[in-house]
């Protein structure tokens, strides 16, 4: 049994051997400190790209007009593609895959309160469209377009946070009018934006800008979400049988790609991931590595202090100790070297990346990226994953005691105290 006196003696042990104590747990230390650190950076990257597509869907296909750069069937190279509301419909029954679907019209106005005014983009949308993109309106701050919105055409308007405070400084923005190209528009809501953009545009009901705005007819761009398509091969095929039907819509080559644009981000989504996952195997070979040598160098000292104790334990032997209370010894003074730099150096790790990420919270990195957006958030590591660390090298502390210990102590006596 361990006790108060096996205590003393290894402590004896430890002040005789200072720098032999301080290496071994150095190794300790440092490898679990290197470990937690790299991790940590791989995971405040990680973050920090995904913050930046907060916003966005991962199953999102948006459509644009282009120019057809190929002759088609009689007609000549350059025609501009316009979408219809009739492709809508069609694309709805062609492809069961498609979920939340919205049509987008743009136009560019000043926005006047009294007095105030602001320049920005009125963007007319589908009610889908605040689902597909994340746009959402807390209760209290009103709510976004409906179909009522869209079968009456009303003149109903979604403000940006950042036109809100400037057209409405002292607030109490909702129920207001603003006026834009010599019309009034009621605020209906103000969508949340944390980093209040300056471009971030007003949005009103599809049917309303297309009848002030687009001459009552087509769109330049539009945009869904896909249910059911995952896999690489099956955004492919889709990809190719939705510019095929495109192109017999609007009567152009489905090989001509400049005729109409087509961003996947389920792609891009995972094109970003396989980086990421990249990344996160590369940290974490270059962690275990650094843990490996902490490993190594443990390993060494210890078979080092063995080899140093060996006569020590053939005068233990000659008095009577038994083999097992020796390995018991030298077993239980790596585990309190190996576990307590090995807390050590978890502390600090820890103790550095959550340093680090109240630094970056206080400097409101994240919260306040900007149009920039931010590459580097969060950097803290699983807390399991650091005391598993810890735990992983105290056990190789322990067998790197116990091996060289072993064969110490199974040598007679005799041959122990020749041992030089």
């Amino acid at each position: 049994m361990f006790d108060f006196d096996n205590f003393r003696e290894i402590w004896s042990t430890i002040r005789q051997n200072k720098l032999r104590t301080f290496l071994t747990g150095f190794s300790v230390a440092w490898g679990i400190f290197m470990l937690i650190v790299l991790l940590a950076a791989g995971n405040g990257l990680r973050n920090g790209v995904m913050h930046n597509f907060r916003n966005m869907s991962m199953n999102k296909v948006q459509v644009w007009n282009g120019y057809t750069n190929k002759p088609w069937k009689g007609m000549q190279s350059g025609r501009e593609i316009r979408f219809k509301e009739t492709d809508l419909p069609i694309l709805r029954e062609l492809f069961p895959e498609i979920d939340l679907m919205s049509a987008n019209v743009w136009h560019n106005d000043t926005l006047y309160v009294g007095a105030e005014y602001i320049s920005g983009q009125m963007q007319g949308v589908f009610p889908d469209h605040a689902k597909i993109n994340y746009v959402n309106v807390d209760a209290q701050n009103g709510r976004f377009l409906n179909e009522l919105d869209m079968h009456g055409e009303r003149k109903v308007i979604v403000l940006s946070p950042r036109m809100a405070e400037v057209l409405f400084p002292q607030g109490h923005a909702l129920g207001q009018y603003v006026k834009a190209g010599g019309l009034m528009w009621q605020v209906i809501g103000i969508y949340n934006d944390d980093d209040k953009s300056s471009n971030a545009p007003a949005y009103i009901p599809f049917t309303t800008a297309r009848t002030l705005y687009n001459k009552g007819y087509g769109f330049s761009s539009f945009s869904f979400t896909l249910q059911g398509v995952v896999s690489e091969e099956a955004n492919e095929q889709f990809e190719k049988e939705f510019r095929a039907v495109m192109a017999r819509l609007h009567r152009f080559d489905p090989s001509d790609t400049n005729a109409i644009g087509l961003w996947n981000t389920a792609e891009s989504f995972r094109m970003m991931n396989n980086v990421m996952n990249g990344i996160t195997l590369f940290i974490w070979v270059v962690g275990i590595g650094t843990l490996v040598a902490g490993i190594v160098g443990v390993s060494n000292i210890m078979l080092i202090t063995v080899r140093e104790r060996t006569k020590e334990f053939g005068i233990r032997k000659a008095i009577g100790a038994k083999p097992a209370s020796i390995l018991r010894l030298v077993i239980t003074e790596s585990i309190l070297v190996t576990a307590v730099f090995g807390y050590v150096g978890m502390l600090s790790g820890i103790g550095l990346t959550e340093l680090i990420n109240s630094g970056m919270e206080a400097a409101g990195v994240g919260q306040n990226a900007g149009q920039g957006g931010t590459v580097f958030l969060n950097p803290t590591v699983n807390l399991g994953i650091a005391l598993a660390s810890t735990l992983l090298i105290v056990a190789a502390g322990v067998l790197a005691g116990y091996f060289p210990a072993r064969k110490a102590v199974s040598i007679s006596a005799i041959e122990a105290m020749r041992s030089e």
